[in-house]
């Protein structure tokens, strides 16, 4: 349940493969030039596929903006809920539903130095944000760098443009040849009113907010997107038992809580389906299994007492019972 959308067609006009498992799609809107947008912003896309109601994804958009095309990047994620296994499956001339431009990751120009992550994908919305600040750097001298991490050599899509950019205040790590963040360390190094920007999975996410409260950094100095995909463990199907409505349902392992929740008519209000703004939460009053946080908007202490879940990307293993009413 959220508030109605305009949604535009647009074409693809191009598709690249920019790894073994990134695909970039320029999409051109039909009623002419691109919307604006800032750094860090993304697009909604409506996918028909999985049932009588359309999917939706959530997109970052690549680069500054570009007045003819917005360019997104799908990682292909086979284990996944089947959005990018169907955006793999188009080609140029297929037509999709897109929203105007969004932005939940806006950059603050009022920093004296900026520290950007990437972990893996994420390093798509950190794209704009990186080629903003570059330009921002060249003009006032403010010191900028960015890490970016992925699991192989061959899954850094984007670091050739980056280094054009950046030269030598990109850093990338390769996990398989043991090449590791030291957060800590990094962090320990930034001004003290320094600003960090990042995008990445759930772990790293983690591991880079321990480190931040570790070093007594103000909190709102520490900024990220997720895109939700990922948790500590598997995604398998578990089973919600909803008493107020008097239900019991299986939630497919391929299929969002959100989702499940919403195709047996219990809505849920929600936002950006990324597990960032905390509207999609509900009360958890009982667990036989575990819980798999997939948001950053729980802190940690609230993920530990395990009394509440956001729907858009948190799962379970096992059975819970949810409280789904309306705060």
């Amino acid at each position: 349940m959220r508030a109605p959308k305009d949604w535009l067609q647009a074409t693809i006009v191009a598709i690249t493969d920019r790894s073994p498992t990134v695909r970039e799609f320029e999409l051109l809107p039909a009623n002419g030039p691109t919307l604006p947008y800032g750094p860090g912003a993304h697009v909604e896309v409506r996918l028909p596929f999985g049932g009588s109601v359309p999917q939706t994804r959530s997109y970052s958009l690549l680069g500054l903006p570009d007045a003819r095309c917005y360019r997104i990047a799908v990682k292909r994620m086979d284990s996944g809920r089947g959005g990018s296994l169907y955006m793999w499956q188009l080609a140029p001339g297929d037509q999709l539903m897109v929203s105007a431009p969004q932005n939940d990751f806006p950059l603050s120009l009022d920093a004296p130095e900026y520290l950007l992550i990437a972990g893996g994908i994420g390093v798509t919305p950190l794209l704009s944000i990186a080629q903003a600040l570059r330009d921002h750097s060249n003009r006032t001298s403010v010191g900028m760098r960015m890490l970016y991490s992925a699991r192989h050599r061959d899954e850094f899509p984007y670091a050739d443009a980056l280094r054009h950019s950046l030269g030598e205040s990109l850093r990338c790590f390769d996990s398989s040849a043991a090449q590791t963040i030291d957060f800590a360390a990094e962090i320990a190094a930034l001004h003290p009113l320094a600003q960090v920007y990042c995008c990445g999975p759930i772990r790293m996410l983690e591991s880079l907010e321990r480190a931040w409260a570790a070093g007594a950094r103000p909190l709102q100095n520490l900024r990220f997107e997720t895109f939700g995909n990922g948790g500590h463990n598997e995604s398998t199907e578990f089973t919600v038992s909803l008493p107020r409505h008097h239900l019991e349902l299986t939630v497919a392992a391929n299929v969002s809580l959100l989702d499940a929740l919403e195709s047996v008519g219990v809505g849920v209000l929600h936002h950006c389906r990324r597990g960032e703004c905390g509207l999609c939460t509900v009360d958890v009053l009982a667990v036989d299994g575990e819980l798999d946080h997939r948001d950053v908007f729980l802190s940690a202490r609230q993920k530990r007492n395990g009394q509440q879940l956001c729907a858009c990307v948190s799962r379970a293993t096992g059975r819970i019972t949810l409280d789904s009413a309306f705060r």
